[in-house]
């Protein structure tokens, strides 16, 4: 009887682990489009750029469609700024002398030519928070870090005593190296919230990868930007979007939750800068 228990078992486990592997069809059901948007204000005086596209089919193998011919405004309630169309469309800037007021609340409104998901009337508002300047960046290498060593990049500054929230850019030689938005460093104030950091990290660069590795005499700058807790917020969910979910078999995350408004998917950022760079030393 022992043995035959033995033999009964195997079979209900052989059974089971070959019912795994049944191919299971599953129907995508086809969704309405909806209004993408990605623009943003700063403090830096240039073109600012908002670029409007629609959502389209999880079979769609092309390019999300731009929209054009669109009429895209920013306003702060007192100055109305009106975006031209870029030839490619689907791009919308400013003029090139436009820069964003700490302090100040920035409305983009956006009224298409024809609906997308049954409106044509769409609408963001985002509040510009002041970022003190950065005194001064280093860089501390770390040979025992892997075969090729890491960067640390560290900055010195005040911050202040309010609850702040910031985005980390790093640029070397004047290009962006943080390119991608799951390579942004996002955090709030709460290790050094009216401190003076002196020193904290905000960066770890790999010297073997061809993005990240860096020469002696290589220009590194640090970007600091003061983005508020929203648009943090919306950051923080859409890279747990990128990286997937931990563990593997966990519940899929929420949607992301953007500022536009009619169910319009995106984010209207707005945000200052403060720069600071180094350069990079000799290997000891």
């Amino acid at each position: 009887m022992k043995y035959l228990t033995y033999i009964t078992l195997f079979f209900l486990v052989t059974l089971a682990a070959v019912s795994c592997t049944e191919r299971i069809e599953i129907e995508l059901d086809e969704s309405y489009a909806r209004l993408v948007v990605d623009g943003s204000i700063t403090t830096d005086t240039m073109a600012h750029v908002v670029m409007l596209s629609s959502t389209s089919s999880y079979f769609y193998n092309e390019p999300t469609p731009r929209i054009t011919g669109a009429v895209v405004t920013i306003s702060d309630g007192i100055d109305t700024i009106l975006l031209t169309e870029d030839t490619i469309g689907g791009i919308y800037r400013t003029p090139d002398n436009v820069y964003g007021i700490p302090g100040h609340t920035y409305t983009l409104s956006v009224k298409l030519a024809s609906p997308v998901g049954g409106y044509t009337d769409y609408s963001a508002s985002s509040t510009l928070y002041g970022v003190n300047q950065l005194d001064s960046i280093s860089l501390l290498f770390h040979p025992e870090w892997s075969n090729d060593g890491f960067w640390e990049v560290k900055i010195y500054v005040q911050e202040p005593p309010t609850v702040d929230f910031y985005r980390f850019m790093i640029y070397r030689n004047d290009q962006k190296i943080t390119d991608t938005i799951d390579e942004w460093f996002v955090t709030d104030d709460k290790f050094f919230n009216g401190s003076y950091t002196n020193g904290a990290s905000v960066a770890f660069l790999e010297q073997g990868s061809s993005s990240e590795g860096l020469n002696p005499g290589d220009k590194v700058t640090v970007e600091v930007n003061s983005i508020g807790k929203q648009y943090a917020n919306f950051l923080w969910e859409a890279q747990a979007e990128i990286r997937g979910s931990n563990p593997l078999f966990s519940g899929p995350p929420a949607n992301v939750q953007g500022n536009i408004s009619n169910g319009g998917v995106g984010y209207f950022a707005a945000y200052s800068a403060t720069r600071s760079f180094t350069l990079t030393p000799e290997i000891e």
